[in-house]
């Protein structure tokens, strides 16, 4: 097995779900792995270690795996790699692929948070503007203090743990401040 440093196959593990990702291992290499979700990662998980992530190569060698078995797949679940939907596309032709949980997750609050940021960042402008003026008029600016306490700009911040937590993990302060920040 000289190749079982570039990768190893146990095409017995195949079942019909599948996990394709890839991983970093401690000295820093890419490799791409195929697990059985059966196995639930346990004996029999594996399918396939490959180092790399180039898909042509990992496509070459999963290739190796007799088409009939690869053909049984019904599904893999998969990241949103682009090398990834490639992988899975050609080496199992008839499975659905699945982009999984954790990935469209965090799509989704990464985009809450950008626009958590977006509004910040219009407050910041708007109490700028609001401080020149009040600096121009020779009056002490004092910013529009919410129920909660915080200025629009504190509760943009103070905002961002609360977006990330499911809604009964919140304590009563942030409660509070998503019930003002949802009707803002």
């Amino acid at each position: 097995m000289d190749h079982a440093e570039k990768w190893i196959l146990f095409p017995e593990n195949i079942g019909e779900y599948l996990s394709l990702d890839e991983t970093c291992l401690s000295n820093g290499d890419l490799y791409t792995i195929l697990t059985n979700k059966a196995a639930k990662g346990q004996k029999g998980a594996l399918v396939a270690m490959i180092k790399g992530t180039v898909s042509d190569t990992v496509i070459e060698i999963l290739n190796k795996i007799p088409e009939a078995k690869r053909k049984k797949v019904k599904e893999v679940t998969l990241d949103l790699a682009p090398t990834m939907e490639r992988i899975a596309k050609r080496s199992f032709p008839k499975a659905k692929r699945v982009s999984d949980r954790f990935h469209v997750q965090r799509l989704a609050s990464d985009a809450v948070q950008e626009i958590r940021i977006n509004h910040r960042w219009k407050a910041i402008e708007q109490e700028n503007k609001e401080i020149e003026l009040a600096k121009n008029e020779k009056k002490k600016f004092i910013p529009e203090i919410l129920e909660n306490g915080d200025t629009l700009k504190q509760l943009l911040v103070r905002s961002r743990y609360l977006l990330y937590k499911r809604e009964v993990k919140w304590s009563p302060s942030q409660v509070h401040r998503a019930e003002i920040l949802f009707k803002l």
